[in-house]
């Protein structure tokens, strides 16, 4: 996508009372592709399916909320904001050739952007000045969509689109023509998945037991809305800024319809062992350094440049790194998904 187009696109779809669509947008590159999850089944390892995995490298299996600082622990980031050491990971894309066997699919960074591969992440305040959101806090944590659900759910911001070779300038936010399910056809430009966070949170809990009932989406808000939209609820009363994550997975090398099943249905699956898509998820921990999210926010930066923040280049970005702890083939050719996953 480009970006020039995109904030287009949302300008006139939203419009703003600035002129313009206030949104921090950078690239957080690859940290590490691992069988780990320290917020669905923390200190476990293996976890049950394989993750891709962005931001601080003081990631680890436990990350006990009560003592894991994330801006202390690391000593690098894979974002382009050197203050965020947050954490931001995702299900992995596989293709299922026609012999049954599996390939995991590269990632590729979003246009516009440098970096290797990992998601573009997005916090987008208030599209008006008249009214403010409050940043996370440390220790703040929260997941979205389910990696067991076989059939549409109720968390409509997690969506899949069939892009094209350039371009796309077109609403991001699980907008038609985006779905809950994997395309069904050849993508010249691969699929982009886009998760998209709740915008309102208690106000008193970091966490929650099932990692989402402490936070909410406002009342009113659609499926494509851009920013914290619709209305907080009294049990939610906070407004937070709308965090999203954009992925884009290179499905063109296997674009050859003689490598799809021979009945020509959709050969993608997710690391869940789910072939249809609605177990896409995405996992965060919060990490960013003092207040440096609060300024961005209340500065209503745009893109990948804030003059409140400090930022690395994209060569510092992507050579922040973790080797696996889980030693799965994660480059060739396999017989079956990681954690012998089956597929459903």
């Amino acid at each position: 996508m480009q970006w020039k187009a995109l904030a287009l696109a949302l300008l006139v779809e939203h419009g703003s009372s600035q002129g313009t669509t206030p949104m921090l947008r950078f690239s957080c590159s690859q940290l590490v592709v691992d069988r780990l999850d320290p917020l669905v089944t923390p200190g476990i390892v293996p976890s049950p399916h394989l993750h891709q995995i962005v931001g601080g490298n003081s990631f680890n299996a436990s990350m006990d909320p009560t003592t894991h600082d994330l801006p202390t622990a690391s000593t690098c980031t894979s974002c382009t904001f050197s203050e965020d050491f947050s954490n931001y990971w995702t299900a992995v894309l596989y293709f299922r050739a026609r012999n049954g066997t599996f390939k995991r699919v590269p990632q590729i960074v979003s246009e516009g952007l440098p970096g290797n591969g990992g998601i573009t992440v997005y916090y987008i305040p208030s599209t008006n000045n008249k009214s403010s959101v409050t940043a996370f806090k440390p220790g703040f944590r929260m997941l979205v969509g389910d990696a067991s659900l076989q059939s549409p759910g109720t968390a409509h911001k997690v969506c899949h689109r069939c892009m094209p070779a350039s371009g796309d300038n077109s609403n991001i936010n699980c907008g038609s023509p985006d779905s809950q399910t994997l395309p069904t056809g050849t993508c010249v430009g691969g699929i982009r998945s886009v998760i998209t966070f709740p915008t309102c949170w208690d106000g008193k809990n970091l966490d929650s037991p099932n990692h989402e009932s402490h936070v909410t989406y406002g009342t009113g808000s659609a499926s494509n809305d851009v920013g914290p939209t619709g209305r907080c609820p009294a049990s939610h009363p906070v407004v937070l800024p709308q965090l999203m994550y954009e992925v884009m997975w290179d499905t063109r090398p296997f674009n050859k319809k003689d490598l799809w099943p021979e009945d020509g249905s959709q050969p993608f699956v997710w690391s869940t062992g789910d072939k249809k898509g609605y177990s896409q998820h995405g996992d965060y921990v919060f990490g960013w350094k003092g207040d440096s999210l609060q300024r961005a926010m209340d500065t209503r930066c745009t893109g990948d440049t804030c003059k409140v923040l400090k930022t690395q280049t994209a060569e510092e970005a992507i050579k922040c790194t973790k080797p696996q702890v889980v030693k799965d083939d994660i480059d060739g050719w396999l017989t079956t998904l990681p954690g012998n996953r089956m597929v459903f």
